[in-house]
């Protein structure tokens, strides 16, 4: 007998023009996200409202933001676990850096962050980033619909809704050295309730399924990674499954990947 294929990632289409609440393609498609996120925990959404010029512009702002010297970035602040910069320290570089704005959806977060970074703020940065992040949680927002119809709780979502807060948080992962394997970081669940998650063209990201076999993803610039937090996990009893995620870099170019995180007000944030 022939070897089994690995398991891959459910890939579902969030951009079809009928895709509208009470639809049949609606109730179709509520089945698959709820089927993924049951059975893996993620899935992967095509999902083409991010143009692909924005998508562009945000990985080259990306790149400019982690050129900036140790000590500017390192101003990135928050008394909140992994919303203020995460990595290199002084003469030690790591495989990975990491920065956080807190209300990412709002002007106001957006120019916060960029008046800390650069003297006199960065306009097409707070506008790059405001416009990717709006889009995004409108993704994030019809999924959560989807998980509120399907368990018969439609009734709280407006509350859920307004009580949600979004961190925005922008990652970058170095390649191996010359001679060194393939570096990695620790396997981790994500606190959030639901985290979309977007990069460059550099794989590196994979999750663990259920039977303990890790999944790769190839990346492209329409193609979301929607994965369920901690958060979600237990509001919805277990039912839904908080995947184990890693990434492990093999190419020598630098990744670069973003996180829109959905917290719930004062829930599971400093965890």
């Amino acid at each position: 007998m022939g070897s089994l294929s690995p398991p891959e990632l459910p890939v579902i289409d969030i951009s079809k023009e009928n895709l509208k609440p009470g639809t049949s393609s609606w109730l179709s498609t509520c089945k698959d996200v709820m089927y993924a996120l049951e059975e893996y925990g993620c899935f992967v959404a095509v999902y083409d409202k991010v143009p692909l010029t924005l998508h562009n512009d945000l990985f080259s702002t990306l790149k400019d933001l982690f050129d900036l010297p140790l000590e500017t970035k390192r101003k990135n602040v928050s008394d909140l676990p992994y919303y203020g910069y995460v990595g290199n320290q002084p003469f030690i570089p790591s495989l990975y850096e990491g920065m956080g704005i807190d209300n990412a959806i709002t002007l106001e977060g957006t120019e916060d962050f960029a008046n800390t970074m650069w003297p006199g703020g960065n306009d097409h940065f707070c506008k790059t980033v405001l416009s990717y992040s709006t889009l995004v949680s409108e993704l994030e927002q019809m999924v959560v619909r989807m998980v509120f119809e399907s368990y018969g709780v439609y009734q709280h979502h407006d509350s859920h809704k307004d009580s949600t807060t979004y961190l925005f948080r922008m990652m970058k992962y170095r390649g191996p050295e010359k001679n060194e394997a393939n570096v990695g970081g620790d396997a981790h669940t994500d606190k959030s309730f639901i985290t979309v998650l977007h990069q460059n063209h550099v794989s590196g990201l994979q999750v663990k399924s259920k039977d303990g076999q890790w999944m790769g993803f190839k990346p492209s610039p329409s193609s979301f990674i929607v994965m369920a937090g901690d958060a979600l996990l237990g509001w919805s009893n277990d039912r839904i499954n908080a995947p184990f995620h890693r990434v492990v870099m093999s190419e020598s170019e630098p990744r670069y990947s973003v996180g829109l995180f959905s917290f719930i007000k004062g829930i599971n944030q400093s965890s």
